[in-house]
């Protein structure tokens, strides 16, 4: 009788461990749960096509844009834009009239920024960008992409571009 006693004593510990997340959980998932950040793994990023500027002084806009192709997930603000020359990387704010958003994709569903910088002249002190690199907002992996749209004027301290919020594009 006594050894019933602790067998359904520790069938309850048990169970109560796992009720409160604890002992029979698998934390080492790295998959996000429904509803939680979005993550690189899960979305397929795409930049472009682009509205480039034909020349030194012209404005071109350059959209990227997420597709979920895993679980319901969040972006919350805005993400991480680097435009990177052979040595130096420069971040993109935001534009000042963009507010932050908080953006929910359901599984197959896309949004889009759109990078709109000003044309540099070449051999001028202006960025010579090789690479744009994309971050989603609040995580650390991140994606290049070849820039093949000219330089941009600014230096990396300030580069003379800008990025809207997110914007749902689809589902």
């Amino acid at each position: 009788m006594r050894a019933v006693r602790i067998t359904v004593a520790a069938l309850a510990a048990s169970l109560a461990l796992t009720a409160c997340g604890g002992g029979g959980s698998d934390d080492s998932d790295p998959k996000p749960r429904a509803g939680g950040a979005c993550a690189v793994g899960d979305v397929r990023v795409e930049a472009g096509p682009a509205n480039a500027a034909p020349a030194a002084g012209d404005t071109g806009n350059l959209p990227v844009t997420v597709t979920n192709n895993g679980p319901e997930c969040t972006l919350k603000g805005f993400p991480g834009i680097e435009l990177r020359t052979a040595d130096t990387a420069a971040a993109v704010a935001p534009d000042p009239a963009a507010k932050a958003t908080t953006l929910t994709l359901a599984e197959g569903a896309s949004t889009s920024v759109t990078l709109t910088y000003v044309r540099g002249e070449a051999g001028t002190g202006s960025l010579d960008v090789k690479t744009l690199r994309f971050t989603l907002p609040g995580a650390s992996e991140s994606q290049d992409f070849p820039w093949s749209y000219g330089p941009v004027a600014g230096t990396a301290d300030a580069p003379e571009a800008s990025l809207t919020a997110f914007q749902q594009t689809g589902d």
